[in-house]
């Protein structure tokens, strides 16, 4: 009869494991349906950037064109300090332009690590491909709630020696696959980077955060704050958007 026990408790262990296994997806796949859910062939975009420094806040707002996920062209509309600056990103090269200086500037080497309109974000973060799974192998550490939200905590290794932060730690919301909160870090394990959504819409079935606060850990100041507009998914899109040229138009 002990033995009968011992049996039958061993079989609901092994059934219980089998179950868990099935409802836990592999990182890799939770990763690729992120990157699924932000894809699209064309995107245009329309928001604004509060900057939160040390002496006070500023608002910068812009327009970008965006072809797949290593093609960009952005606008720089408001205040009148940046108004008609421009940026382009054509695969790993990024180049800006400024009407005051009538200049056409290549940013690479050190100059990537420069804050972009001195905020909390990185020329080297528009560098980098926003398909993580290409970048990154991850694994399910947790599963938590964040705001009301369940999530899968993910922990992302690099594949590559040459990404900007070795490792990240990634809430994903289970329903809707949009990273909710992001932590980055160094290689050696010191955190350099936190991304916070607050507020997540639906747009042509697509997740997409509508409220978003960035922030540099090694900075002053309260963070980057990214506020969308608009944004349309497969939006048509010329292809004279994407060229050096239209910098100065």
């Amino acid at each position: 009869m002990k033995r009968s026990y011992l049996i039958f408790g061993i079989l609901v262990l092994l059934i219980v494991s089998a179950a868990n296994a099935v409802e836990t997806p592999s990182g890799e796949w939770i990763l690729k349906q992120v990157d699924k859910n932000i894809g699209s062939d064309n995107k245009i975009t329309m928001g604004a950037m509060i900057i939160h420094g040390r002496r006070g806040s500023r608002t910068i707002k812009s327009k970008s064109w965006l072809k797949g996920t290593n093609i960009s062209f952005t606008e720089y509309l408001a205040p009148a300090r940046e108004k008609g600056t421009k940026m382009l990103k054509l695969a790993d090269e990024l180049w800006t332009y400024s009407p005051s200086t009538d200049r056409i500037i290549k940013i690479s080497g050190h100059m990537l690590r420069q804050s972009v309109m001195g905020s909390d974000f990185s020329y080297e973060d528009m560098m980098e491909d926003p398909e993580l799974h290409k970048l990154y192998e991850a694994e399910v550490i947790a599963e938590e709630t964040y705001d009301e939200r369940l999530c899968w905590v993910l922990e992302l290794t690099a594949r590559d020696d040459d990404i900007a932060y070795y490792s990240r730690k990634v809430w994903v919301d289970k329903e809707r696959f949009i990273a909710l909160k992001e932590q980055r870090y160094a290689r050696s394990g010191k955190l350099l980077k936190t991304t916070e959504i607050s507020d997540v819409i639906m747009v042509q079935n697509h997740w997409v955060p509508r409220k978003m606060l960035f922030k540099d850990v090694l900075k002053g100041g309260k963070g980057t704050e990214f506020l969308l507009e608009s944004i349309e998914f497969n939006a048509d899109i010329p292809d004279h958007i994407f060229t050096k040229a239209a910098l100065r138009k």
